[in-house]
């Protein structure tokens, strides 16, 4: 109980720090998650979110370990029937991460940039995840269940280069 506590305060005060969340352009193309989680990670994963952390299995690296650069892949569940997908962005403590990601909630076709995510999990694995609210400047209530992380490195050794596209900025 009190570790949930705490991570709660960290991603409140990470909340009102000056790098929360920033909403690309109006005149940003539109992007899905899958196409945005690709191209930012480098990771060579096609089909829907949910579909990534099977199709990692014998190809990336996977974990419950969240890496700078590496894919959290969000479970099917409610009305996000098809999954989603979130680049790391920036580790906070062992249990609160920023992501940034497309076409999430009230963003529709729009990058969100360094979104806190806190770890939820009744074992501190990763599992079952809140992501920060804009709207009312705290975790969202839902809890949304995960695979994983899949990290951008193939399974033989070789690490992928990817970064942020420069157009973010």
């Amino acid at each position: 109980m009190l570790k949930r506590l705490a991570v709660a305060l960290v991603a409140m005060v990470v909340g009102f720090s000056p790098l929360t969340p920033q909403i690309a352009r109006a005149d940003a193309p539109y992007w899905q998650c899958v196409t945005f989680a690709r191209l930012t990670s480098g990771i060579e994963i096609r089909g829907d979110a949910w579909t990534w952390w099977q199709s990692a299995q014998g190809n990336y690296r996977t974990g419950s370990e969240p890496e700078v650069g590496s894919v959290l892949v969000f479970r099917p569940t409610g009305r996000m029937t098809r999954g989603h997908v979130a680049v790391v962005s920036e580790i906070l403590t062992d249990r609160v991460i920023r992501i940034t990601h497309a076409n999430w909630g009230g963003s529709r076709g729009k990058i969100e940039e360094n979104v806190t995510v806190a770890d939820v999990s009744d074992a501190g694995d990763w599992s079952a995840v809140k992501v920060w609210y804009a709207p009312i400047n705290d975790l969202g209530s839902s809890v949304y269940p995960v695979y994983g992380f899949v990290h951008n490195e193939r399974l033989g050794g070789s690490t992928l280069i990817a970064s942020l596209p420069s157009a973010l900025g």
